[in-house]
């Protein structure tokens, strides 16, 4: 593997709408993000990945976005932005903007003049079909449920396509207008300072043509638009452009959210002269979803189910390219609340949980409240929720025969609002987020669980990040933690996840993911206890002796 400059760097996801309010308004901006930066630099991070700040009307939170090139008062203005750039970088830091270019907003410009012109030049921005005896193109299921099809404004006899919400009508990328203008929007952006892009449901640019119908999946009519995406061949020749034309002329990084790529793609997708830096590993995350909908899904997984999902990553990518180790995410249920059973949720099993996909081979992303251990939301009613796509699985549910309250109850652990509940900094009225009434329902158990309090303590999550964040950069194990091999060992034992990091070192990493303490044995003598999640470690001659949800990292001769 060819080394870059963003390979030992350790990742940040801001939700900017959650993380902190300088102002007041209940809605987390810029000059709150610029307030923390040394809070961030202090818990070891070198990049900053924001979800969209762009001018929207939110129909989906900022993905929905009505112009490329400003910022929505909402969040500050441009000038700020270009001071957040600027601090950013007097800290060694990166900022990251959020590349959302399946899709625009129904009240950008561009939409705007092709609902007024739809034969017009604007009109071939996007998808716009006639409509023939209210006869759909096709019958595709939206994201969010639903047709992908939604009669043109002011033009009943056309229909445009949305495969995400109502609002997001998507870009048509088989026409070179639209492409240029997206990498000229990249290109701005990259001038002002950004390190890269994170990019949002890039797969979803190519599909296939002509529309066509699908298998019925479901009693709604519809078929899930992973058929389609499934059959559209051709999304390489878009994404090796965008590529030449505007990520590698500035060394970019670049981080794809790539879902279902198949196996024979991964060295097209993040190889030496791949379309993207990284891509998330989406495992762990997919694992158990059922095509039914979120009712019908696991609502957490099971220790062997996990290390199954990040196994079998390691051993697919290999020294392909590098991955991005996530778990959790702005659009998922918090991390510690989907793999730890709530039976077995603790600080020690937080901080194993952390260990394990931290040291993995691939680049670390955090995401905010991830440090300090934020946990799921027991949301009371469906009037706490503000996610479009836990409304829709609701209804999904119900029309599955599910009463009321199991529906809600069925959903409510997969919902997006778990993740985008604001950030809790102290004990204080709303978590220390802001002084005004929050955009979102605060999380109740913020007074346990803060930073201002784990910061006060060696034995935290928020301690143990950091130790994490140390180790990964230490002179010492750097080059084996960034760039050794991965090796699973004892695969077989149950609830043991245990593998090797080896390069100039030898690194072994061990997790006892259950409740009773086990004896391990050991393939060598262990030289040095890197890290440890918890105080002591019994090591006898022929192994080691791991207490309940103990994890460490060894170094082995």
């Amino acid at each position: 593997m060819k080394k870059a400059w963003w390979h030992d760097k350790i990742a940040y996801q801001i939700y900017p709408k959650s993380f902190y309010d300088s102002n007041g308004d209940g809605i987390g901006d810029l000059p709150g993000i610029i307030s923390k930066l040394d809070y961030l630099k202090d818990l070891g991070v070198d990049i900053l990945w924001l979800s969209p700040i762009y001018k929207s009307p939110l129909a989906d939170q900022g993905y929905d976005i009505a112009d490329y090139y400003s910022i929505d008062p909402r969040f500050g203005t441009m000038e700020d932005m270009e001071h957040l750039i600027a601090e950013a970088k007097k800290r060694d830091m990166y900022i990251l903007m959020d590349l959302v270019v399946n899709h625009c907003s129904d009240e950008h410009e561009w939409f705007q003049k092709a609902s007024a012109d739809p034969d017009g030049e604007y009109g071939n921005f996007f998808y716009i079909e006639d409509t023939n005896d209210e006869r759909r193109p096709c019958n595709w299921r939206s994201y969010f449920g639903g047709s992908v099809w939604e009669p043109l404004p002011g033009r009943p006899d056309k229909q445009y396509l949305h495969v995400f919400h109502k609002k997001q009508p998507d870009l048509n990328w088989e026409n070179p207008r639209v492409r240029e203008e997206v990498y000229k929007n990249i290109r701005w952006w990259m001038e002002k300072g950004l390190g890269g892009f994170r990019i949002d449901a890039i797969i979803n640019i190519k599909k296939k043509l002509p529309f066509a119908d699908y298998p019925v999946d479901r009693e709604d009519g519809f078929s899930d638009i992973g058929n389609m995406l499934a059959d559209a061949e051709g999304v390489g020749e878009f994404l090796g452009e965008m590529a030449r034309e505007a990520f590698r002329p500035y060394d970019a990084f670049t981080v794809g959210e790539v879902c279902n790529e198949k196996e024979d793609e991964i060295k097209n997708f993040i190889g030496e002269d791949g379309y993207f830096s990284s891509m998330f590993d989406f495992c762990g995350t997919c694992y158990g979803k059922s095509d039914k909908g979120w009712y019908d899904s696991k609502p957490y997984l099971t220790p062997e189910e996990y290390k199954s999902c990040i196994f079998k990553t390691q051993k697919k990518v290999g020294d392909i390219g590098m991955v991005s180790n996530i778990i959790e995410n702005h659009d998922e249920p918090r991390g510690v609340s989907h793999y730890i059973r709530p039976e077995d949720l603790c600080e020690d099993s937080k901080k194993l949980l952390a260990g394990v996909y931290f040291l993995l081979k691939g680049m670390p992303f955090l995401y905010q409240g991830q440090e300090i251990g934020m946990e799921n939301v027991a949301f009371e009613s469906l009037g706490d929720v503000d996610d479009i796509s836990t409304l829709d699985e609701y209804q999904v549910a119900l029309k599955a025969g599910m009463k009321p309250e199991e529906a809600f109850k069925a959903v409510i652990a997969f919902s997006r609002d778990n993740a985008r509940t604001p950030m809790q900094w102290n004990d204080s009225e709303n978590a220390g987020f802001t002084v005004g009434t929050p955009w979102l329902k605060v999380n109740p158990n913020y007074k346990s669980i803060n930073v201002e309090a784990q910061e006060k303590s060696e034995a935290s999550v928020l301690s143990f990040y950091k130790k994490l964040t140390a180790l990964r950069r230490d002179p010492e194990y750097k080059e084996t933690l960034v760039y050794g091999d991965f090796e699973a060992y004892l695969e077989e034992e149950e609830n043991l996840i245990g593998y090797y990091r080896i390069g100039d070192r030898k690194v072994l990493v061990l997790a006892n993911f259950q409740k009773e303490e086990r004896g391990v044995k050991l393939p060598g003598e262990v030289r040095k206890i890197l890290i440890n999640n918890q105080e002591g470690l019994d090591i006898n001659a022929g192994g080691v002796v791991l207490s309940g949800f103990q994890m460490v990292a060894l170094e082995i001769l």
